[in-house]
């Protein structure tokens, strides 16, 4: 059986055939993933865009197929990170509109703004408080 050129790529940046990263939510690729954000989330592509702080043509490559370049890897994984954490205190399907309503915890920022200015440890502290039942 030949191996794909795609397929020797994973191989050269993964050491390991069929190793992806995001394996974990189901997905093989990039595509995938994506898709799996839209779904399980309800995020739509221009809040996928608004998350990692990537331009719409970049999301839109990683959608088509495209590898990400180690620094938007990153910001997919720290993505990645808050959805997990965000989906241990909620629903997954409320994510998506959560992230988008004004909170009095963020000073009426919405989480989306928060995340944008690069405070995302606010959300990480309100989930931590959240979750060790400690009062905000």
């Amino acid at each position: 059986m030949a191996t794909t050129t795609k397929a020797k790529k994973v191989i050269a940046k993964n050491g390991v055939l069929g190793s992806f990263r995001f394996s974990h939510r189901g997905a093989h690729d990039y595509s995938s993933l994506l898709v799996h954000y839209r779904d399980t989330f309800h995020l739509p592509q221009p809040l996928l865009v608004r998350l990692t702080g990537f331009s719409p043509r970049s999301v839109t490559k990683w959608s088509q197929g495209e590898t990400p370049s180690a620094k938007q890897e990153k910001a997919l994984v720290e993505m990645d990170r808050l959805l997990d954490g965000l989906s241990r205190v909620m629903e997954p399907a409320q994510v998506g509109r959560w992230l988008k309503q004004p909170n009095s915890a963020f000073d009426g920022s919405t989480p989306l703004q928060v995340v944008e200015r690069g405070e995302m440890d606010r959300i990480w502290r309100m989930l931590y408080d959240l979750e060790s039942g400690q009062p905000g």
